[in-house]
């Protein structure tokens, strides 16, 4: 039996109809039973289908350069806080190795 949360799991692949046949059979059996995920299914579909048929929009240089140095701040903050928990928790060796 499949739950909402299998169905949120599988949905990227239901739609790309990357998923075996068995699988699909339960997804689709879930959606037909479960308005919710009809309803999320549906207008997922709907969204693809329209960004499908736009033109990509360059962005604007001053939001590209805000974009970047958002991007960079982050990484350079995840890659500090990476190190920091190295120090703080350094992996042990054993003494044979």
């Amino acid at each position: 039996m499949v739950t909402c949360k299998d169905f949120l799991r599988e949905l990227s692949d239901f739609l790309d109809e990357n998923v075996d046949p068995a699988v699909r059979h339960d997804l689709e059996q879930h959606i037909s039973e479960c308005p919710n995920c009809w309803v999320i299914c549906d207008t997922t579909k709907k969204t693809i289908q329209v960004y499908k048929g736009m033109d990509p929009e360059p962005l604007p240089p001053k939001v590209h350069d805000k974009l970047i140095q958002i991007l960079e701040k982050r990484c350079t903050c995840k890659h500090e806080h990476e190190h920091e928990h190295d120090e703080a928790h350094p992996v042990k060796h054993d003494a044979g190795s």
